[in-house]
């Protein structure tokens, strides 16, 4: 049973695998449906999607609203 993340209200969004391989090199995918890499390895891979989530958590709403600009139709 998938349950909510801290700060989450509401009916329980689907739950995808954040990290790809791609010719040899690792990416994560974000909520907008970009690919961000190319990591060496998975683990900096994971390094790399922590870091971007304290960029968006501590991020001016006015670069939140460009980052939902690029979400996947």
């Amino acid at each position: 049973m998938t349950t909510h993340r801290v700060g989450e209200q509401g009916e329980i969004p689907e739950r995808n695998g954040r990290f790809i391989q791609k010719q040899g090199y690792w990416y994560y995918t974000t909520r907008e449906g970009v690919d961000i890499g190319p990591f060496d390895t998975r683990d900096e891979a994971e390094v790399g999607v922590g870091e971007f989530i304290d960029f968006v958590c501590a991020a001016e709403p006015k670069i939140l609203e460009i980052l939902e600009s690029y979400r996947a139709a």
